[in-house]
């Protein structure tokens, strides 16, 4: 094994491999057959909370990735506040998770793929940014977006092939 600068550095502190643990809690979701969104939460290089959609499973339908996240890392931190932390999930917040997040003073909002329909982040709305709130989150969008896109676009694509499933 050489040592030279052609090797590829593993950072495993970086958005792109917190995106990718992310990812595995969406495919978690994905042969559950709920919507393939996941998330996990950071606070000082380590993460704290893994999550995916369950709103089928549950029957809940606020069982979203990031709120069930969002519990997790409250316990891990005994407070409801997550000042230094961030969370990465693999599809734009939707307006109640980014109204969760932001309530919950979570420092930044990694997301992969946008939803400019109803996204909570920017896309339609920015509740994360909205001037008029008491706190801001910092926003790092489209991180890993194709990945994230696709695992979404499968899944759909499969619903549509089997309407039995749906």
């Amino acid at each position: 094994m050489s040592n030279d600068d052609t090797d590829p550095i593993i950072d495993l502190t970086s958005d792109h491999h917190f995106m990718g643990e992310a990812l595995r809690q969406a495919m978690k979701a994905y042969s559950r057959e709920e919507v393939p969104i996941g998330a996990v939460i950071v606070r000082d290089g380590r993460i704290i909370a893994r999550a995916f959609n369950q709103v089928e499973m549950l029957k809940d339908a606020t069982a979203h990735a990031e709120m069930i996240a969002l519990t997790q890392a409250q316990q891990v931190v005994e407070d409801w506040r997550l000042e230094g932390c961030t969370i990465y999930v693999t599809k734009e917040p939707c307006p109640m998770c980014a109204g969760a997040l932001m309530l919950s003073r979570i420092s930044r909002v990694v997301f992969g793929a946008p939803d400019p329909k109803s996204g909570g982040a920017g896309g339609c709305f920015n509740i994360l940014q909205h001037p008029s709130l008491n706190h801001n989150c910092d926003i790092s969008a489209e991180i890993r977006k194709d990945d994230c896109i696709s695992i979404l676009k499968s899944f759909f694509a499969a619903k549509r092939q089997n309407p039995q499933n749906q």
